[in-house]
């Protein structure tokens, strides 16, 4: 097992989309060209799937050492009003653009911290929101929420508005570990928050898990998942470290790097984790993620209509998906585009009346069969080109950089398929990267990926 992690424990992609943000074509990208690739998606699929909505709230009021997502740190809850007014704005200039009533069969507020908003400034946005859509049954609606600050009126508000799934960060309850990342939250504020989704009535309770932080063990892990099995949610999410600090503004330089595991003890983290979930009842799905297998994400994987986008692994899927706020990305199938990442230019670019959109990439013929072997690879472990639709000129020149891999037992290839075996589980994004002809064309000069494993 050493010997392979040594091997294929490189920077590489985490594969929510294809292309990879850092290999966007932006010199070819214009907002205009992308709102037409949401027009011609919108027409094509909204009767029939509906759309989903991602939803950055961006502020928190500490900042926790281990994120990488895009925030900013306040403790005035004054800038809630024109954060919430600009995303209404936005909302609004959306419909102009697709010209009738969607119909939204996902909603995920993200942050930052979603909670930090106060309970009637998210129902100000939802209502607005709604009122302007027709929603879809069945429909998937959740939100993020932190321990230390998601009440119960948080819970009570986002339920009577269609919410029935909530994500409550975890991380990890070992003190040294919270001191390190900035993050303490005792067990009793995690236990008040799932006993109270349960008791008003949410039917999925997720907690996000990270292996790799400073002065983790087995021992503080082993803890971990035991107090956080004795919650039994219904989702865990059990997320690797990406150690990115050279990331402008994503804070990771609160701990040395020599706190950190090493990759060996990373893997062994991973493993044994893993392996107690699996004894506790749970079953893996994807990358990361596990469930009850009575949940839907689960009963998704058997049926095969799995899917996973920016937000993560869903169990249901949608080909336009809008992100609203300051640094969201956005996709149309056919195109990417994310907006302003400062909440400044975000609010300049609304006040003159204009979609924030700074960045984006249209995909070609080529980009689209790729994103379709990389995403069934993701969600699925395996792909096929039997289709000729999913053959590509480069195919051959791909399987060959495979055989090592399949020598190894990570992989199985036949003339016409490729699966990834229990052993290559762990691997599937290295298995990803052999058909990312982006990043092939164009290797990165510096370090822009964490690592694999």
């Amino acid at each position: 097992m050493d010997d392979l992690i040594n091997k294929y424990n490189v920077p590489g992609p985490r594969y929510t989309s294809y292309p990879t943000v850092p290999y966007w074509d932006e010199a070819s990208f214009s907002p205009q060209a992308y709102l037409q690739t949401l027009q011609r998606s919108f027409n094509e699929s909204n009767d029939r799937e509906g759309i989903s909505l991602y939803i950055h709230l961006p502020y928190c009021e500490s900042l926790c050492t281990f994120c990488a997502c895009n925030k900013r740190i306040t403790k005035k809850h004054s800038v809630e009003g024109s954060y919430i007014d600009a995303v209404i704005h936005e909302w609004d200039l959306y419909l102009q653009v697709l010209g009738r009533k969607p119909l939204i069969r996902e909603i995920h507020l993200g942050g930052g911290t979603p909670t930090f908003f106060a309970p009637e400034q998210l129902r100000r946005l939802l209502e607005h929101i709604y009122e302007h859509a027709c929603i879809a049954e069945p429909h998937a609606f959740s939100f993020e929420g932190h321990p230390n600050n998601t009440t119960y009126e948080h819970m009570q508000t986002l339920y009577e508005l269609g919410f029935r799934r909530v994500s409550f960060g975890v991380q990890d309850y070992n003190p040294k570990v919270q001191i390190a990342i900035h993050r303490v939250q005792p067990f009793e504020h995690v236990q008040r928050v799932t006993e109270q989704a349960r008791e008003i009535g949410y039917t999925s309770v997720n907690h996000d898990l990270v292996f790799g932080l400073p002065f983790q063990t087995w021992a503080s892990m082993q803890d971990t998942i035991r107090r956080t099995i004795s919650l039994k949610p219904d989702r865990l999410a059990f997320y690797s470290y990406a150690h990115v600090p050279w990331l402008k503004g994503v804070g990771q330089r609160g701990f040395d790097e020599k706190d950190l595991p090493t990759g060996e003890e990373k893997r062994a983290l991973y493993e044994k984790g893993k392996q107690l979930f699996l004894d506790l009842g749970y079953v893996e799905i994807g990358m990361d993620h596990f469930s009850l297998p009575e949940d839907e994400l689960y009963q998704s994987l058997l049926n095969r209509h799995i899917h996973r986008n920016f937000m993560g692994y869903s169990s249901s899927s949608t080909q336009v998906m809008i992100g609203l706020g300051v640094s969201s990305i956005s996709d149309t199938w056919y195109g990417f585009g994310q907006n302003e990442k400062v909440i400044e230019d975000y609010y300049a670019k609304l006040e003159a009346n204009q979609l924030p959109l700074v960045r984006g990439h249209l995909l070609t013929a080529e980009d689209l069969i790729i994103r379709r072997h990389i995403l069934n690879l993701m969600c699925r472990l395996e792909t096929s080109w039997q289709d000729p639709a999913l053959q590509f000129a480069q195919l051959p020149q791909v399987l060959s950089s495979l055989q090592e891999m399949q020598q190894d037992g990570l992989i199985n290839i036949t003339e016409h398929a490729l699966s990834v075996t229990e052993k290559g589980r762990p691997y599937v994004r290295n298995v990803c990267m052999a058909f990312d002809l982006r990043m092939l064309l164009k290797k990165p000069e510096t370090r822009i990926f964490s690592m694999t494993v």
